[in-house]
């Protein structure tokens, strides 16, 4: 008896267990204050599920299912998850939709681009903000999938085009600054979800709401890029931000034109503002890219990150040097289009002697 009680003795006192009680003791602490199991784990659990991208649904599907309420006094907070997600989406470019079709399976939305969930109180406000010129045909596709793809995620949102007028070079991020600012003027938005006209997602559980903490990279796997990432700081296609975020770095760039070496600026601000990039998983933020005849110009371009000189630039050169005029303002059916001239690109250096 004395030999059972000297070994039980020894145990307690033996310091490796003493550490292990403290530690089992301070994970059941922590479990129950952060209500159970799951919670605490909840990192470590998600292990993204492998979805079968061969078995797609329409875009389209079961939104028949909201019904308008008549009292928006009485309307509900919509639910945290949308109960008619689907996830993988068929996306083709076989058929050109018209305006009058797309306007007619979209009976809610309001003119200039405008919805909100006919059942529900929207829990999150986003401006989709997209930057163009000249590029009717798959602004049709686009609109024709992202109106039902927003709305199954039961968004309040409003879809900005923002055109440059003239012949002269393009300027796509001094196109996403002035849809910013513009934007802005309209309603206090949530997120500004910035997106390039030739990209349509494939899977509605990639939600279009931004990261309450850092700029959310979205199409972290494109199809012409072979579903990933071309480098680990590529932040192009789509993207969301809070307004915070983006007054924080300042915004974009206005002197990128023609593209190229954009898109690495921005990641480069992110991480001078003390910012950091986080991304949509691959397994979710799939995306189809149209083709124009321009799509291994395109991956070729973004093979490599550019070389930048962000550091001393980016503080002068972004929202706070934004120069544009704004040459029209017009609300269709399914967009509001903000047509802009933003100026011409400052003249280079002549190489020839002598001038």
């Amino acid at each position: 008896m004395a030999f059972g009680r000297k070994m039980s003795l020894s145990r307690v006192e033996n310091p490796c267990f003493l550490l292990f009680l403290v530690i089992f003791q301070a994970i059941f602490i922590l479990i129950l204050y952060r209500g159970g199991a799951s919670s605490v784990f909840r990192g470590v659990l998600d292990v993204p599920q492998p979805l079968d991208y061969s078995k797609t649904e329409d875009v389209y599907t079961n939104l028949s299912l909201f019904i308008h309420s008549p009292d928006k006094k009485t309307m509900p907070y919509c639910t945290p998850q949308s109960p008619i997600f689907v996830g993988p989406l068929r996306v083709t470019f076989n058929v050109l939709p018209s305006e009058r079709a797309i306007i007619s399976k979209n009976p809610y939305v309001q003119p200039g681009g405008r919805y909100s969930p006919p059942h529900c109180l929207a829990r999150y406000k986003t401006a989709i903000i997209i930057p163009h010129r000249n590029r009717e045909k798959e602004l049709r596709h686009l609109l024709y999938y992202l109106h039902p793809f927003l709305q199954r995620q039961q968004l309040q949102y409003r879809i900005y085009l923002i055109h440059q007028a003239g012949n002269g070079p393009f300027n796509q991020a001094k196109l996403l600054n002035i849809g910013v600012r513009e934007a802005m003027k309209d309603d206090d938005w949530d997120c500004l979800l910035l997106h390039n006209v030739d990209l349509v997602p494939e899977n509605d559980y990639n939600l279009y709401v931004c990261d309450e903490y850092y700029p959310k990279h979205m199409s972290s796997a494109i199809d012409k890029l072979q579903y990933s990432l071309p480098y680990w700081s590529f932040f192009g296609g789509v993207s969301a931000l809070t307004p915070e975020h983006y007054m924080k770095m300042n915004g974009f760039p206005n002197t990128y034109w023609d593209r190229g070496g954009e898109h690495d600026d921005i990641a480069e601000r992110i991480r001078l503002a003390g910012l950091k990039i986080v991304r949509t998983p691959l397994h979710l933020g799939r995306y189809r890219m149209m083709d124009r005849g321009q799509i291994s110009a395109y991956a070729e371009n973004v093979k490599r990150p550019a070389v930048l000189h962000t550091r001393t630039t980016w503080k002068d050169d972004g929202m706070n040097s934004l120069e544009f005029k704004v040459v029209a303002k017009k609300q269709p059916p399914l967009y509001t289009n903000i047509t802009v001239d933003i100026g011409d690109p400052p003249m280079l250096p002549s190489l020839n002697k002598g001038e």
